[in-house]
C-alpha cells in the first residue's frame, strides 16, 4: 500500500514535536500547511492532500496500527521517511539523500544511524545511487510488437518516470477484440510464429502463460499451384524417413529422423514433399546458398552491395531454375516478404533463406495463435501487466503530429509532441526526456510530414521516403467444414491474384472451430458450423481497388476451389475484407541504407529512439533477421535500453535472448569464404 503524506505528517509529529517539519516545509512548501503542535498521543490529522471517506477511513487504520505497534514506531518513521522521499522526488530533484535525512535528523534531535532503513531504502530505489533522480517522461508512439518491446523495458527498468505508449489503434492493449460489421472477431493478417523466437517464448513464460495453451503444434504449409499440390513444407523438428521398398533403407520407413547438420537435414527432410519440382531444379538451389554464406558472413559493406541487387538477378547469376523460382521460391517470398524477387533486395532475401536452409534443420518450423488472436493472446496479458505493476499510461485512436526539437548545448532535443486524439482534439504533450517511434513506413512517412524538424534530419528524411505494401485480409465463414491437406497453405501462379501473393488459412483446425471464431452471432439453430477461412493477398495493388464483394468472390471462385475442389460445395454465411494500402515493410533493392537505424540521428538527438522490423539495428543486432515478429520485439527492448543510456542512471537494462548459434559447418563456411574473398572479386554485385 502506498502511504499518504498525512500519514507520514501524523506519525512524525505524534512522536517528535511539530519542529520535525522545518525541513520538510523548506523543501516542499506546497505539501505541508502550518498546524498546530500537539502532544505525543495521535490526535486528528487536520491536513489533507484529498478528503475522501474513503482515504480518511485508511488514515485511521494507518494511525491506529502506528499506535499499536508503539514499540517499533522508529523503524515505521524511518521507512515512511524514505518513502517520502521518493514521492518528493520531482522537488528534491539533485539533491543528495543523506544530506538531506542528516538536516532532518538535527531538526529531530536524535542521530541517524549508519545504515537506516531510509538511506538503503532511498539507495534501492535509485539503483544504490544516493541522488534522487527527477521523474522522466517517456513516450513510445506505435503500439506494434516494437512499440510493447519498448514500453515494456521502459516500465520495468527501475527508474522513476511516466511511460505513455501512443497508438492510432482505438485499443492498442489487445482488450477488446476487433469485430466485423456483424459482430464477428477478425484480425489483420495471419502471423506464424517460428522456432527461433526466444525473447517472445521468454515473454509467455513471464506472464504466466503456456505455450502449447497459447500456441499450436508446428504445422506443415502446403504449396498449390493451378496444376495442383506443388510441394509441402515440412516440420523440420518432426520429420519422418519416406516409405521405401530398397532393401535395408525400408526398416527406416516412417520412423523420425534424427537432427542432421545444415542444409544437409533440410535437404533430407524435404525430399520427398516436392510433387512436381524435379531433383535436378531443386539442386539448382546450391549457388545460392554459396551467395548467402558469402552474404551474411561478411560486414555492411559488402551486405549494401548484395541489397543494391535486386533477388531475381541473384537467381539468375547463381543458376537457379526457372521452375523452382515460380514454383517455389517466388511464391514463398511473396508471402514472406511480400514482394516478387525482382522487387525485393538480395540482401532481405539471403536473410530469411538463411533460417529456411542454412540456420539449424527446424529453424524454419513455425506455428500459429491457438484460440483468438496475436493481440488478445499476447499483447493484452502484456499490455494488462505493465498497465497494473508499472502504471503505463496507453493513449488510442491517437494520430501524432509534429514533433518539435530545440537545440540543447550542442545537440538537439525533443521540446513537444503535437497529437489528434479520438475526438478530433489537438492536444500537446511537453517535457518529454526521450521517444521510441515503432513506426512502420507508412506512419513514419505520415509523422515526418507532420515534423519540420524531424525531416530536416536526414535519417528520418530517407525513412520517410520508403514506400510500403498493400495488403488485403479476409475473413470467410461457410456453412460447410473443408478439409484440408493442411491447415496453413500457399497460393502459387494464379492468373487470378493479379501479381499478389495469396495464403489461406483453416482457423477451424488451427484453433479447432472453438465458438469464438464465429463471435456472438454464431450459426441459426439447427446449422452445421462450417470451417473459418483467413485468406490475405501481399502486394495487392492488382486487387485492393476491387469491390469487397468481388473479393470474396474470386476467393470463392477462382482461387480456393482450384486449391482444394471441396470448397465448390460450400457456401459463403458471412465474409469481412480489410484493406490496408502501403502499410507492411518494403525491403526494395537499394533500401537498406535509408532504412532507420536504431539510434535515430544518434548524437546529434540522442533521445529520439527507432523500432520496428525494419529498423537497422546495428551493434545491437538481433540474430532474428528475417523473422519480423522476433526481431520488432527485440528492437523495442533495445530501443529502449539505448535510450535509457541517454536519459538516466542506475536503470536495469532488458534483457535479450540471442538466437541458436550458428552451426559450426556454417561458421567454418563463412571463414573459408572470407579467405578466398580476398582474391576473388565480387563481380556480381554492384
Amino acid at each position: 500500500m502506498m502511504l499518504r503524506w498525512t500519514h507520514l505528517l501524523a506519525l512524525l509529529q505524534s512522536y517528535y514535536s511539530v519542529s520535525a517539519f522545518v525541513v520538510l516545509r523548506v523543501q516542499s512548501p506546497h505539501l505541508i500547511q502550518p498546524v498546530e503542535p500537539f502532544s505525543r498521543r495521535i490526535q486528528p490529522m487536520p491536513l489533507r492532500m484529498s478528503s475522501t471517506p474513503e482515504n480518511d477511513e485508511e488514515e485511521e487504520k494507518v494511525m491506529e496500527k502506528a499506535v499499536e505497534e508503539e514499540e517499533t514506531f522508529e523503524d515505521i518513521e524511518d521507512a515512511l521517511t524514505a518513502k517520502a522521499f521518493a514521492q518528493m522526488e520531482d522537488t528534491l530533484a539533485g539533491q543528495d539523500v543523506v544530506a538531506i535525512e542528516d538536516t532532518l535528523a538535527v531538526e529531530l534531535g536524535r542521530d541517524v544511524p549508519k545504515k537506516s532503513a531510509a538511506v538503503e531504502w532511498a539507495r534501492k530505489q535509485q539503483g544504490g545511487s544516493t541522488s534522487i533522480q527527477p521523474k522522466r517522461k517517456y513516450l513510445v508512439i506505435g503500439g506494434g510488437w516494437g512499440g510493447w518491446g519498448a514500453a515494456k523495458a521502459l516500465c520495468e527498468s527501475g527508474i522513476y518516470a511516466d511511460v505513455t505508449l501512443i497508438d492510432a489503434l482505438p485499443d492498442p492493449t489487445g482488450a477488446q477484440p476487433y469485430l466485423s460489421k456483424t459482430g464477428r472477431p477478425v484480425e489483420a493478417g495471419t502471423r506464424g510464429f517460428w522456432k527461433d523466437y526466444p525473447n517472445i517464448n521468454a515473454l509467455c513464460a513471464e506472464l504466466g502463460l503456456k505455450e502449447h495453451e497459447v500456441f499450436t503444434p508446428f504445422t506443415n504449409s502446403s504449396f498449390y499451384s493451378p496444376d495442383g499440390l506443388e510441394a509441402t513444407a515440412p516440420v523440420f523438428s518432426d520429420a519422418k524417413f519416406p516409405t521405401t521398398n530398397i532393401p535395408f533403407l525400408s526398416q527406416l520407413s516412417g520412423q523420425s529422423f534424427p537432427m542432421l547438420p545444415s542444409p544437409l537435414g533440410q535437404i533430407v527432410a524435404t525430399f520427398p514433399l516436392f510433387e512436381r519440382i524435379p531433383l535436378e531444379d531443386r539442386a539448382s538451389m546450391i549457388g545460392l546458398l554459396l551467395a548467402t554464406i558469402d552474404c551474411l558472413g561478411n560486414d555492411e559493406s559488402v551486405q549494401e552491395g548484395y541489397d543494391r541487387m535486386n533477388a531475381h538477378d541473384l537467381f539468375v547469376r547463381f543458376g537457379l531454375s526457372e521452375r523452382l523460382v515460380e514454383d517455389f521460391i517466388k511464391p514463398t517470398l511473396l508471402v514472406g516478404l511480400f514482394k516478387p524477387p525482382e522487387e525485393l533486395s538480395a540482401l532481405v532475401v539471403m536473410e530469411l533463406l538463411y533460417y529456411y536452409a542454412l540456420a539449424h534443420q527446424d529453424s524454419f518450423d513455425v506455428r500459429w495463435i491457438r484460440n483468438g488472436t496475436v493481440n488478445d493472446s499476447l499483447v493484452a496479458p502484456m499490455a494488462a501487466k505493465l498497465q497494473e505493476d508499472y502504471g503505463l499510461k496507453v493513449m488510442g485512436g491517437c494520430r501524432v503530429g509534429n514533433i518539435a526539437l530545440e537545440p540543447l548545448d550542442t545537440k538537439l532535443h525533443v521540446s513537444s509532441v503535437e497529437y489528434t486524439d479520438s475526438s478530433g482534439n489537438t492536444k500537446v504533450i511537453e517535457d518529454i526526456d526521450g521517444i521510441v517511434l515503432a513506426l512502420g513506413c507508412k506512419g513514419m512517412e505520415s509523422v515526418v510530414r507532420s515534423s519540420p524538424d524531424l525531416a530536416r534530419l536526414p535519417v528520418f528524411g530517407n525513412a520517410a521516403s520508403l514506400r510500403g505494401i498493400d495488403v488485403i485480409s479476409v475473413r470467410l465463414w461457410l456453412d460447410k467444414v473443408v478439409n484440408t491437406r493442411t491447415p496453413a497453405n500457399v497460393f502459387s501462379r494464379f492468373e487470378a491474384l493479379r501479381g499478389a501473393g495469396g495464403t489461406f488459412f483453416m482457423l477451424d483446425q488451427l484453433q479447432e472451430n472453438n465458438p469464438d471464431l464465429w463471435g456472438d452471432s454464431g450459426p441459426a439453430q439447427g446449422e452445421e458450423r462450417g470451417s473459418v477461412v483467413a485468406c490475405d493477398f501481399y502486394n495487392a495493388g492488382g486487387l485492393i481497388n476491387l469491390e469487397d464483394s468481388d473479393i470474396v468472390r474470386i476467393l470463392m471462385e477462382d482461387l480456393l476451389p482450384s486449391a482444394v475442389p471441396k470448397f465448390a460445395d460450400a457456401k459463403v454465411v458471412d465474409s469481412w475484407v480489410g484493406k490496408y494500402p502501403g502499410t507492411v515493410s518494403w525491403f526494395s533493392p537499394g533500401s537498406f541504407t535509408k532504412r532507420p537505424p536504431l539510434e535515430g540521428a544518434g548524437k546529434i538527438l540522442p533521445t529520439i529512439k527507432c523500432a520496428g522490423d525494419w529498423v537497422r539495428m546495428g551493434e545491437r543486432e538481433h540474430g532474428a533477421k528475417g523473422l519480423c515478429q522476433e526481431r520488432a520485439f527485440v528492437s523495442g527492448l533495445e530501443a529502449a535500453n539505448s535510450l535509457l543510456k541517454e536519459t538516466a542512471k542506475g536503470y536495469k537494462a532488458a534483457t535479450v535472448i540471442p538466437v541458436r548459434d550458428d552451426e559450426e559447418q556454417f561458421k567454418a563456411g563463412i571463414a573459408l569464404n572470407q579467405q578466398v574473398m580476398k582474391v576473388l572479386p565480387r563481380f556480381w554485385v554492384r
